[in-house]
């Protein structure tokens, strides 16, 4: 570049011999040509500076490519281990929420029925339940127990020169709070009614529904119902019962709570032969083919509970009343009991005392108390219990139950029950 502006002054220089050209003229264009070498030399160190930098931002740019990629493969391993960490941490957390729980219970039984021949036996009962909580509001149960298929004893008789002993699903539910008060679960579960001073008149605390439940209560107020398949394959006629139960609680006093309520028990089975066992109705009324039920069952039932503190001690009074609309006689039951203690730690104790009476269509038998006056409906009697702990989850328990069986008939039979039991849980 310079050396075309020296040439191009030589040729200016040229120029001045042949032209005429004036001593001003000419000295403002060599200005300005000086003024254009001038830029042209600017231009070139700007150029350079240009190059430097641009040979700078290459070699900057390589090594963010380097970085870059080494960053890559640092993220990729970085990943990899969160993930494996996630894994675990969700491992840990399933293992936060399963739990199992359950109870074993060794019980010596004499069964003294009028007019038969006394028993003696050892039983057991195993129940195992396997719980996990698959969300902050859903439960999930799975259970076992021994047993039969009687849906209202798990006992399991010793003997027979120590053969295995038979193992049933328990318990298959799930269980979802739907609100703070309301609760909503299905599948085979744990019975929800409430069992009024924690007797059992109705049904038996073995009874397992199988069908959908739905529970709401607050400070005041509660309501529990249920629907339950007696029978689900269509095969063999499907059968539905529902269940409704509500009530208030009431705190007149410190240390004193009132529970009073009602509930309707509806059981579809007139004209239906006996849902288990061969043709035995459990009490209940025949038609006039042997086996086959005479009556449904509606059931409306009447209670008080009041909860409060004797020496010290918590104690409960009930009373239940209960009548079946469906039967025109031998319809009504009742019960009248007592509690004194609670057995929760070592050295805890209780005492119990009730006396029912369940007349022959007053309730569906099949699933009544099991060892009250033999099963069933059609009786009447006093039942007394006491308990001890002899350590934390550990207790020991005796039960006698001085009962008559089929005393609608007008003939009564005496029927003793004593029981002895060791009482172990774990949760």
């Amino acid at each position: 570049m310079k050396l075309a502006i020296s040439v191009l002054l030589l040729g200016l220089s040229s120029i001045t011999s042949y032209a005429a050209v004036s001593d001003k003229q000419f000295q403002q264009l060599l200005q300005q040509v000086q003024l254009m070498s001038e830029r042209l030399d600017n231009l070139e160190k700007d150029n350079a500076r240009l190059q430097q930098t641009n040979t700078e931002l290459t070699l900057e740019n390589q090594k963010l490519q380097t970085a870059k990629a080494e960053g890559m493969e640092v993220a990729v391993e970085m990943e990899t281990k969160l993930e494996h960490i996630e894994k675990r941490a969700d491992a840990a957390s399933w293992a936060e929420r399963i739990r199992w729980q359950g109870d074993f219970r060794p019980r010596y039984e004499f069964i003294n029925p009028e007019g038969d021949q006394s028993r003696n036996r050892m039983r057991i009962r195993a129940r195992a339940n396997l719980v996990a909580d698959v969300t902050p509001n859903t439960e999930v149960g799975i259970g076992i127990v021994s047993g039969s298929e009687n849906p209202t004893s798990s006992n399991q008789s010793l003997g027979s020169v120590g053969t295995t002993k038979e193992l049933k699903l328990d318990l298959a539910y799930f269980d979802w709070s739907a609100t703070p008060n309301l609760n909503i679960g299905g599948g085979k579960f744990r019975n929800p009614i409430l069992r009024v001073g924690g007797h059992s008149i109705l049904w038996d605390s073995d009874w397992r529904p199988e069908g959908a439940n739905l529970r709401w209560q607050n400070q005041r107020l509660f309501v529990n119902s249920l629907g339950t398949w007696l029978e689900g394959d269509s095969r063999r006629g499907t059968s539905f019962s529902y269940m409704l139960q509500g009530g208030v609680l009431l705190e007149p006093a410190d240390n004193i709570k009132l529970k009073l309520g009602a509930g309707y028990y509806v059981f579809d089975t007139k004209g239906r032969s006996s849902f288990f066992g061969d043709g035995d109705l459990f009490g209940n009324s025949a038609s006039f083919i042997p086996g086959v039920y005479r009556y449904n069952y509606n059931v409306l039932d009447t209670f008080a509970e009041l909860n409060f503190k004797l020496f010290g001690l918590p104690a409960i009074v009930f009373a239940e009343y209960l009548r079946n609309s469906e039967a025109p006689t031998d319809n009504t039951g009742y019960s009248l009991g007592f509690r004194l203690g609670k057995v929760s730690k070592k050295g805890s104790w209780d005492l119990r005392y009730a006396y029912q009476s369940l007349e022959k269509d007053a309730t569906f038998g099949l699933i009544a108390d099991s060892d009250f006056g033999g099963g069933g409906a059609d009786v009447r009697g006093h039942v007394f219990r006491a308990n001890y702990g002899i350590d934390k989850n550990w207790s020991a328990g005796i039960i006698y139950i001085n009962s008559q069986n089929n005393f609608s008939s007008g003939d009564p039979r005496d029927f003793e029950r004593l029981q002895l039991d060791i009482l172990f849980r774990f949760k």
